[in-house]
C-alpha cells in the first residue's frame, strides 16, 4: 500500500476537527433552551407584538362637532364622518365644551360649522369651517388634518353629484399610491422588523459564545488542541448561522401568511441578502465576545452597539432622510440600514436592483470586515 500523502492527512484531520467542533456547539445549543428561544420564540413574540400591537395608522379618531345652525347640509356632512373608519364623531352643544374635550384629551379634533355654513356652501371661497386639532402627537395631528380635508372633498363631490351639478374646484387631485396602496403601516413595519430579529439572533447569541468558553474554563482546553483559529471560529459561526437563517424563514413566513404583507421580490435574492447581513451580525457578535471575555459585559455591549442602532438608525421606524445630517452619516456604519432597505424593497416593490445591489455590496464589505477583524483578534494563546 502506498502511504497517504501528508497534505491529504492534514485535510482529513481539519475536517474531523471541524466536525467535532460543530457537534460540540450543536449539542451545547440543544442543551441551552435560551438559544432556541432567542432564535425561534423571540421572532414569534416580536412579530405578534409589532404586527398587532403597534400601528402608525390613525383610525377611530374622536372628533367633536359644533354646529351653530343645524340644517340638512350640516347633518349630511356630519353623517359622512360617522360612515368613515377613521373618525368617531360626537356632537357637542357649544365651542367651550369642545375646547374642554380637546384639552382633556377626550377629542383629538374639533370641527366647527358656523351659522352661515349652508348659505355659503357654494361660495367660491368655500363654506366657513373651522378645524381645531390637538397637536401633542404631531403624527396623529397631521393625519387627522389630512383625513378631514379628504372627507370634506369627498362630501362636496357627493353633494354635487346628488344635485346633478359639477363641483367647481381650482385643482383636481388624482391620488396614486405606489407600492403600499392600502397605506398599511404593518406592510412597512413587519419587513423591517426581520432585520431587528436577525440582529438579535446574530449578534446577541454569538456575543456570548466565546465569552462563555472563557468563563467556564473550556477555552483553555481548546487552545491546547491542534484546532486552528479558523476552525474555532467556523465551529462557532456555522451553527448560529443555521439558527439565524431558520429565524429568518420563520419571520418571512409569518409576515406573508399571518400578516398578509405582500412579497413582490425573489426569495433567492432575499436569502442571499439575509445571509450577507447575518454574516455581518455574526461577525460583530464574535468580535464583541472575543474582546470582552465576559458574558454579561458582552451581552450589554451587543445590545448597545448592535440592537439599539439597528432599532433607531436603520430606517425601520424613523425616516433616515428626516434625521440631522450628522446622524444620517452615522447610519452608514449600521449594517441593519442596508438590510432594511433590501427587505422593504423586496416585500413592497420587488427586485429593484438599483437598491438591492449597492446595499448587498455594503453588507458583503461589512461582513468581510467584521469576520476578518474577529479572526485577527482571536489569538491561540492565553492573555
Amino acid at each position: 500500500m502506498s502511504p497517504v500523502p501528508p497534505k491529504t492527512r492534514s485535510s482529513g484531520s481539519r475536517r474531523m476537527r471541524l466536525r467535532g467542533l460543530l457537534r460540540k456547539e450543536a449539542l451545547q445549543i440543544l442543551r441551552d433552551p435560551s438559544s432556541i428561544a432567542i432564535a425561534f420564540v423571540m421572532p414569534l413574540i416580536l412579530l405578534l407584538l409589532f404586527g398587532y400591537g403597534i400601528s402608525l395608522d390613525a383610525k377611530r379618531i374622536p372628533v367633536d362637532f359644533v354646529v351653530e345652525n343645524p340644517t340638512a347640509e350640516t347633518a349630511s356632512f356630519e353623517a359622512s364622518f360617522g360612515n368613515s373608519p377613521y373618525f368617531i364623531p360626537h356632537r357637542v352643544p357649544d365651542r367651550q365644551t369642545a375646547e374642554d374635550d380637546l384639552v382633556a384629551g377626550r377629542a383629538s379634533a374639533v370641527i366647527v360649522l358656523r351659522s352661515d355654513f349652508s348659505r355659503r356652501l357654494h361660495d367660491p371661497r368655500g363654506a366657513p369651517i373651522q378645524l381645531l386639532v390637538n397637536g401633542t402627537d404631531a403624527n396623529t395631528a397631521r393625519l387627522a388634518t389630512g383625513y378631514v380635508d379628504g372627507a370634506w372633498q369627498a362630501w362636496l363631490t357627493q353633494l354635487a353629484r346628488d344635485r346633478g351639478v359639477d363641483l367647481v374646484a381650482p385643482v383636481t387631485i388624482e391620488q396614486r399610491i405606489w407600492f403600499n396602496a392600502a397605506v398599511r403601516s404593518r406592510n412597512f413595519l413587519v419587513p423591517g422588523l426581520i432585520a431587528i430579529i436577525m440582529t438579535l439572533i446574530g449578534a446577541l447569541l454569538t456575543a456570548l459564545v466565546i465569552a462563555r468558553e472563557w468563563e467556564r474554563g473550556t477555552m483553555e482546553a481548546l487552545l491546547v488542541t491542534p484546532v486552528s483559529t479558523t476552525e474555532l471560529l467556523l465551529g462557532k459561526l456555522i451553527p448560529y448561522f443555521v439558527l439565524g437563517m431558520g429565524g429568518m424563514i420563520l419571520s418571512v413566513a409569518m409576515a406573508i401568511l399571518l400578516f398578509d404583507v405582500p412579497f413582490r421580490g425573489s426569495f433567492p435574492v432575499l436569502t442571499i441578502a439575509s445571509a450577507l447581513f447575518l454574516l455581518a451580525a455574526l461577525g460583530m457578535g464574535l468580535l464583541i465576545s472575543t474582546i470582552s471575555k465576559n458574558q454579561f459585559v458582552a451581552g450589554q455591549i451587543a445590545i448597545i452597539v448592535t440592537f439599539l442602532p439597528a432599532f433607531i438608525l436603520s430606517g425601520f421606524l424613523f425616516d433616515i432622510q428626516s434625521m440631522p445630517p450628522i446622524v444620517q452619516w452615522i447610519t452608514h456604519v449600521i449594517a441593519a440600514r442596508y438590510f432594511v432597505a433590501i427587505l422593504q424593497t423586496s416585500f413592497l416593490a420587488g427586485n429593484v436592483w438599483s437598491i438591492i445591489l449597492p446595499n448587498a455590496v455594503a453588507l458583503a464589505v461589512m461582513a468581510s470586515f467584521f469576520l476578518g477583524l474577529t479572526k485577527h483578534k482571536t489569538l491561540k494563546r492565553l492573555e
